[in-house]
């Protein structure tokens, strides 16, 4: 599904503009932050927007996308599913909509559950909604980012995920976005060679997902900050991380946190 007739824009490089036509991939924002930090890419120079989704509809954010002069471009993509479907859906989606510079991977299903009342199906979707769906994203994406000598990935985590601080009842989800720093730090010195950077944004509790930085400065919150966080707020990490004269940073996490530093703050 692609939708708007989107403005052709090119990377600005070391060499002067390349023919490289900007191109994003925002995974699970159909809804959540995602929903919000996808149309804000159509500040940055891109050509097209395109977005997953799995069962909510993605006409709200392909909308805002469109609505900000840029082409957007819907692909359907279950994470949970069997290896193969996945890879499948992504195929087609990279053939039909991409190639892609960027990818902000914001899949991650939530799993808040103490472990003695943990199932092996709340494992799965822990370790395959935000591990394996990382992995399998990444490799969909990553060839034509090689080829061009130019890319941009962002990964999601969450706060602690980098140093495994331990909060009760994040046990599976918690372990999850660790591999997952690991992994993307470990790509990241991999891939930099190649003008691909790897970034981790790291969001606090931020549980009004649709809330605008104005609309949060007016609601109190229990973090050193206290306010609400924001889309906008995490948004702009993005935007910042993904820019083509980024391209010295690259294996780094970044907490957008308020200065939260543990759960019970």
């Amino acid at each position: 599904m692609a939708r708007g007739a989107g403005r052709r824009r090119a990377v600005r490089c070391r060499s002067g503009v390349s023919p490289l036509i900007r191109r994003a991939l925002v995974t699970g924002a159909a809804g959540g932050l995602a929903a919000g930090i996808a149309p804000a890419l159509a500040r940055d120079g891109f050509a097209r927007v395109a977005i997953t989704y799995r069962v909510t509809s993605p006409d709200t954010t392909l909308a805002a996308i469109e609505a900000a002069g840029v082409e957007a471009a819907a692909i359907r993509v279950d994470f949970l599913e069997a290896v193969e479907a996945v890879e499948a859906a992504l195929e087609r989606g990279v053939a039909e909509q991409g190639p892609f510079d960027t990818l902000v991977h914001a899949v991650g299903p939530l799993v808040v559950k103490r472990f003695g009342n943990a199932s092996l199906e709340d494992y799965r979707t822990a370790l395959d909604g935000n591990l394996r769906s990382a992995v399998l994203a990444a490799r969909a994406t990553l060839p034509a980012m090689r080829e061009a000598r130019f890319g941009r990935l962002i990964f999601f985590g969450m706060l602690g995920s980098a140093a495994t601080r331990p909060f009760r009842g994040f046990a599976l989800y918690q372990s999850a976005k660790s591999a997952l720093v690991a992994f993307a730090r470990c790509l990241a010195v991999e891939e930099a060679g190649n003008g691909i950077t790897i970034n981790v944004v790291s969001p606090g509790d931020i549980r009004e997902k649709t809330l605008d930085r104005p609309q949060a400065l007016t609601r109190p919150a229990r973090n050193p900050r206290g306010r609400l966080g924001s889309y906008e707020d995490v948004a702009d990490v993005v935007r910042f991380l993904i820019a083509p004269q980024r391209d010295f940073i690259t294996g780094q996490v970044i907490e957008v946190t308020g200065g939260l530093q543990t759960a019970a703050e």
